[in-house]
């Protein structure tokens, strides 16, 4: 309310043309960009492989995740999001993902993790962050059900509680008057969503964008493919790793995009570049945020 949320504040000095696009597109499904990438899997496997031999364990997805937070660090028009037709700086670098409560065993269920990261971290900051965010969401599993999951239990307990409770979150959310506590829990508020298809084995996906909460970018990996390819006059097969990417259009420019995408290809193809802290991080005017180094595992 009055340009403040708890998870951001109002941009109010920003191009007519950007300006307008929510109100002839009100809903993130209305705005939805899809996009396609193919990651060097030979290169990413290369330095997991190389980390490895240094003791050090890095995942596919974890690269992925450190090269957006990376990219943000530099293209801070990205974290921001559209809420009641109006333009928000995000006050924090956050991602989602969900996961299996217990590893190969869909079974029984999954659960959803929500990381909050620091412009400054490096590849190993953010592996570490992921990996402490995992074993608490599982280890919470096996000591009983989370927040969400009570949340819901006693949503579902009470016939039509669940469309009044959404809708009244839903309304509190568009006036910025949803509580603090509320968003911090919810995976809805985050600046990138990530699924994993290819752990379950299945294509990269190009995910919808909720409309509810403000999530602006969904990635869907997928399993890896062979693409042929010329090298130096030959021709072979390669590995690649496709990411299916959704983004919603009316959070910043075609321009800011397209850098922001030059920026994580780099990474992603260069994995070793986010070993050090970035030189230098920009964020929106006045909307400077920190989050404290993890633990190192």
């Amino acid at each position: 309310m009055f340009g403040r949320r708890p998870d951001g504040r109002r941009i109010d000095k920003i191009d007519p043309v950007m300006k307008i696009t929510p109100y002839i597109m009100p809903e993130r499904s209305d705005a939805q960009v899809f996009l396609k990438h193919r990651a060097d899997m030979e290169r990413m496997s290369a330095y997991i492989r190389e980390q490895a031999q240094k003791g050090q364990r890095i995942s596919h997805m974890q690269i992925i995740v450190a090269a957006y937070v990376r990219a943000v660090s530099s293209n801070p028009e990205m974290n921001r999001f559209i809420m009641n037709k109006q333009l928000f700086a995000r006050n924090n670098c956050s991602a989602a993902f969900t996961l299996l409560k217990v590893p190969h065993r869909p079974d029984l269920g999954e659960a959803v993790v929500k990381i909050k990261f620091d412009l400054t971290d490096t590849i190993y900051d953010v592996r570490d962050r992921m990996d402490a965010a995992v074993s608490a969401a599982r280890g919470e599993q096996e000591q009983g059900p989370g927040f969400i999951d009570k949340l819901l239990s006693f949503v579902f307990a009470v016939p039509g509680l669940a469309t009044v409770i959404v809708a009244l979150v839903k309304f509190l959310d568009r006036y910025g008057i949803c509580p603090k506590f509320l968003i911090e829990e919810l995976p809805f508020h985050v600046g990138m969503y990530i699924t994993n298809t290819a752990s379950i084995g299945l294509h990269e996906v190009n995910h919808h964008i909720y409309n509810f909460g403000n999530v602006g970018l969904f990635f869907g990996m997928g399993t890896s493919e062979q693409v042929a390819v010329e090298e130096d006059g030959t021709l072979r097969l390669k590995r690649f790793l496709p990411i299916g990417i959704t983004a919603d259009e009316r959070v910043c420019s075609g321009a800011h995009y397209a850098r922001f995408f030059a920026d994580m290809r780099r990474y992603l193809d260069h994995p070793e570049l986010l070993e050090e802290p970035p030189q230098s991080v920009r964020f929106d005017e006045g909307m400077e945020y920190h989050e404290p180094k993890p633990k190192k595992a």
